[in-house]
């Protein structure tokens, strides 16, 4: 197993990582024009973009995205840590694998070094989820992990003990923060797109995201994807929850985004098991926009971040983060990252109640 820290030498784009192979995105070269008579004409070839997550070194960020992330980080975090912290990113994709999970890590990275919050691990490798590795971390970030990234598909026990390795961790008190796509996990359809996270993408389970694939994690995560907004859409985040101290730097202030803009299954998402931040202002939006969600959720609840506890653990997940523009446009959407992250990791106390009481009906459109 090789846990790999995230150092300056990305500003270089130099690093000497293992490479992945990484589909999407991939931007295809025109055939030759002119083939000769009777001969099928050049396939297409893939050419990769020249940097980053769809690049020949996809686990190194641009360098130019590193930059832009380094001037728009936060100074200053907003608690004190009451001990030093430690966080280990996972940023393996077994279903889509996202272009922006290096630079999502390195600002992970990053924060934490220029703040003082915490110190950072990063790893490709689902094999870093044991119980005696686990016990230096203070929190586990899910960086945009897709399909059933946990899995080793040749061995049922491995797989079993890292599951119960990471609800262990949690559960006894440690912190979990998910970004993106670590909510497009373990659930999929009937068929080929069963088991892949991303029945979305083969057509299975299309409009309701499928069936959950391991209950326990759908649950600890918050709700599993069902439909996106292609990026760039453009949205309006609402502040569920003004005076929550991880919501302190928008000051009540709702704001525009462009993003990949998740839907979640109603089924597996509930404001009786989250406590909402903010979420999508749905009446903001086009009507053709939301037409494009098929079938709609009844309630439409388009929530994007929120809390919830777990056993005597904490969890923080927020949905946006497919693009990488997400890591350094805004800088308040890095201050609310910074705050969730010290949420999870048990420095800044929050409010996480449900939103809705078990039993009680929440209002439509939030």
């Amino acid at each position: 197993m090789k846990i790999r820290e995230l150092v300056a030498p990305l500003l270089a784009g130099a690093c000497g990582l293992a490479l992945i192979a990484i589909s999407s995105g991939v931007k295809a070269q025109q055939p030759a024009a002119g083939a000769p008579a009777g001969q099928p004409a050049a396939q297409p070839q893939p050419q990769l973009d020249a940097c980053g997550g769809r690049s020949a070194q996809p686990e190194v960020p641009c360098p130019n995205d590193v930059t832009e992330m380094l001037a728009a980080l936060p100074a200053k975090a907003p608690a004190t840590p009451q001990k030093p912290r430690k966080v280990l990113v996972l940023a393996r994709a077994a279903g889509f694998a996202h272009s922006s999970r290096p630079l999502a890590a390195a600002t992970i990275n990053e924060m934490g070094k220029k703040t003082g919050a915490w110190t950072t691990d990063v790893t490709y490798d689902a094999a870093a989820i044991t119980p005696d590795n686990l016990k230096q971390y203070d929190a586990v970030f899910l960086d945009s992990t897709t399909g059933l990234f946990l899995d080793d598909p040749n061995d049922a026990a491995a797989t079993a003990a890292r599951r119960k390795a990471l609800l262990d961790f949690v559960r006894g008190g440690k912190g979990l923060a998910g970004i993106h796509a670590a909510s497009d996990s373990y659930h999929g359809g009937t068929g080929a797109g069963r088991g892949t996270g991303a029945g979305r993408r083969t057509g299975a389970g299309r409009g309701t995201g499928g069936d959950p694939l391991w209950p326990e994690f759908n649950k600890l995560i918050g709700g599993y994807f069902k439909f996106h907004w292609n990026w760039p859409t453009p949205i309006t985040v609402k502040i569920d929850d003004p005076s929550n101290p991880i919501n302190a730097t928008f000051k009540g202030k709702s704001f525009n985004i462009n993003d990949e803009v998740y839907v979640f299954n109603q089924d597996s998402f509930s404001r009786e098991n989250v406590h909402v931040l903010t979420s999508v202002d749905y009446s903001m939006m086009s009507d053709s926009d939301k037409r494009k969600e098929s079938p709609q959720r009844t309630d439409h609840d388009y929530a994007l971040c929120w809390i919830r506890r777990e056993g005597q653990g904490r969890v923080f997940y927020e949905a946006l983060g497919h693009h990488e523009s997400i890591y350094y446009d805004n800088p308040q959407m890095l201050e609310h990252i910074l705050a969730g992250m010290q949420y999870a990791l048990g420095d800044l106390k929050a409010d996480d109640s449900p939103s809705v009481k078990p039993g009680r009906t929440s209002n439509k459109n939030h």
